[in-house]
């Protein structure tokens, strides 16, 4: 449930790589097509090494696409930095890395497009040596570079590992109750209706729940919701969804809205932040960085919404670019966003990017006295977290964390530690595995964040939708296949995947059944001209119910993946590697047995085969059987009950 957005200069092959990585164009316009150049959002969808299926917003290079790109790139776990070996770094190059860094970007990957261009001994040298200097300082200062080329296809499998790499890398987002999804598309489908897109934070969705539009405060009821154009019953944090809406009209929604849970977002226009600028020797801004003045008019961008604003500086007159410093904005109009969230500010002539921050108060109480220390001192206290965001955020960071671990890392001391760990197993938030006793600063038992275990839940449910698909007559998943398919490289004690699946039974993700697990909601279905041939072959078992036809004859009457299913269902009972019977059959021939030795004690094989009329194989084969399980034991050449 990961996203990835390209970013990088006009032209550099963004789009072109996506396609060669994922099989979809992303340019879905007509004049995006026309005039080769993406214009708006794209989006696809590929799956890396691991199986891991990812999202992936492509987004437009040119300079007068910007607030384009700024919609798109905010929700994203990665980057994939995109630069021509053929050009190197250009202006947009380096813009779109200033928005990357400036919104906190966790990971990314540089791929060195057009390889195949570069004829120059030498020149892809250079090239590389140069964009790693770009890079230094940022966000992406570590980042892998990939020469790869799109069209000759050189490179592509290590361009998927280094992306594979650097997600691992990566902590999953958070579950914290309160989903929300900023809308980036709006459109209609006919026989369905109004239909949103978007990444969903801080929460999960699910078909039936009821939602606000904020900051608009229309209501509507969530009719599906779809990933990568896959039909889900689960919206999870991070994934890319698109909502199919009842009860509002497309003309009614625009980009820049947010989907939530009804109340969990109220609009504001009046905002405390902390403020970034970019530096004066920026080679995006040069001589044309002013230092920001106090009540400057800007252009904010949050999530895919944008507005204009001013900035009310509240410990400084002016802030010198390269600068830090606390503030409030004024927007020109309500928008729906909350604490942490992180935005771009602009500046509109000459339009360019001047800085960035992160909400540390979506709903401050007023407009703030400047150069007030108490004002200050709060900001700070609320941009470190509370103690239960730093656990949050230390269990995200590494997922199945000894508590005791988690702890350490979020460097609360053991007495607050342990009040909130309590608070936050309780309220569902936290997920040990397994019973946890006091103190919990101090236990052993691993632990996952709410968002980290309905992510593998998912994981569990479409592994077992997928291996339901492919075999549709078999009962189930092995449960060792399905510990290999989720485990990954780190390998799983025995005990712990056992508390994962009790806790999947318990929350309906899947069933067990004997050494298999299922979805809940299914079961083994026959094709017409399979169930024809079982009506056959049922039949011939009841015509001759004590020698009914041999395995052999079963299989080629239907075929083994069905003559399978109908032993697993319980239909069909296999003795031996010959003898079936049908369960009605055995049934009724293991009660006669029975009956018989209460009443005379023992029973031989010539005389079950004479009471039903069969032969020595089947009698032998079912007097055989009951001794294995147990029913019956052999004493000479008779059989008495155990």
């Amino acid at each position: 449930m990961r996203v990835i957005g390209t970013a990088g200069h006009v032209d550099h092959g963004k789009s072109t790589l996506v396609l060669a990585l994922t099989g979809i164009d992303p340019d879905r316009l007509r004049e995006e097509k026309e005039r080769q150049m993406t214009i708006d959002l794209g989006f696809a969808w590929l799956t890396l090494p691991g199986g891991e299926t990812v999202g992936v917003i492509d987004v437009p290079g040119h300079i007068d696409f910007i607030k384009n790109m700024l919609a798109g790139i905010g929700g994203i776990d990665a980057a994939l930095f995109v630069v021509a070996a053929d050009e190197g770094v250009m202006p947009q190059t380096q813009e779109h890395l200033a928005i990357l860094d400036l919104l906190a970007v966790p990971a990314g990957v540089v791929a060195l497009t057009k390889v195949d261009a570069v004829t120059e001994e030498g020149w892809l040298e250079l090239v590389e040596a140069d964009v790693r200097a770009t890079l230094a300082g940022t966000c992406l200062s570590e980042a892998p570079i990939i020469p790869v080329s799109a069209r000759a296809g050189v490179g592509l499998a290590a361009l998927k590992q280094a992306l594979a790499d650097v997600l691992a890398t990566v902590p999953l987002r958070r579950d914290k109750g309160q989903p929300r999804l900023p809308i980036d598309r709006v459109f209609s489908i006919a026989g369905f209706g109004t239909v949103v897109t978007g990444t969903l934070s801080d929460g999960v969705f699910r078909p039936g729940d009821e939602v606000e539009i904020a900051p608009i405060g229309l209501r509507a009821r969530i009719r599906g919701l779809q990933t990568h154009k896959r039909a889900v019953e689960v919206g999870l944090p991070g994934s890319r969804l698109a909502i199919n809406l009842t009860g509002v009209h497309p003309d009614q929604l625009r980009r820049g809205m947010v989907v939530a849970r009804p109340g969990v977002l109220q609009p504001t226009e009046l905002i405390d932040v902390h403020l970034r600028l970019l530096a004066a020797d920026s080679p995006l801004t040069g001589e044309a960085m002013a230092p920001l003045r106090h009540n400057q008019a800007v252009d904010f961008f949050c999530g895919a919404a944008e507005t204009p604003g001013r900035v009310r500086l509240l410990a400084a007159e002016q802030l010198a670019p390269g600068g830090e410093g606390w503030a409030q904005l004024r927007l020109a109009a309500p928008l729906a966003v909350a604490a942490g969230d992180r935005f771009i500010i602009r500046q509109a002539s000459p339009s360019m990017t001047i800085g960035g921050g992160v909400i540390v108060n979506a709903h401050p109480r007023r407009r703030w006295r400047r150069f007030q220390p108490d004002v200050i001192a709060q900001l700070e206290t609320l941009a470190r977290g509370t103690p239960a965001d730093l656990l949050l955020h230390a269990l995200a960071a590494a997922e199945f964390s000894p508590l005791k671990t988690v702890v350490e890392r979020s460097g609360l001391d053991s007495a607050t530690a342990e009040t909130v760990l309590a608070q936050l197993i309780a309220e569902g938030q936290i997920v040990p595995l397994g019973v946890v006793q006091p103190p919990l600063t101090s236990s052993n038992a691993v632990a996952l964040s709410l968002g980290g275990w309905r992510v593998l839940a998912a994981r569990m449910a479409d592994a077992l939708a997928d291996y339901h698909a492919q075999y549709p007559l078999r009962p189930g998943l092995g449960r060792e296949e399905l510990r290999s398919r989720l485990q990954g490289r780190e390998k799983w004690p025995a005990r712990l995947f056992n508390e994962l699946i009790s806790r999947a039974v318990a929350e309906g993700v899947l069933v067990e059944a004997g050494e298999f697990v299922r979805r809940p909601d299914f079961c083994i279905t026959f094709s017409a001209e399979q169930q024809a041939r079982v009506n056959a072959l049922l039949a011939a078992f009841r015509r001759q119910p004590y020698t009914p036809p041999s395995v052999a004859e079963a299989t080629a009457m239907t075929d083994g993946e069905v003559l399978s299913a109908l032993m697993h269902q319980g239909v069909l009972i296999r003795l031996n590697e010959d003898v079936l019977f049908l369960r009605e059959t055995y049934d009724e021939m293991v009660e006669r047995i029975i009956a018989h030795i209460k009443t005379h004690g023992s029973i031989t094989v010539a005389q079950v085969r004479d009471a039903f009329n069969t032969s020595r194989k089947y009698a032998l084969a079912i007097m055989e059987y009951l001794d294995d399980k147990k029913v019956t034991r052999r004493v000479g050449d008779e059989r008495v009950l155990r």
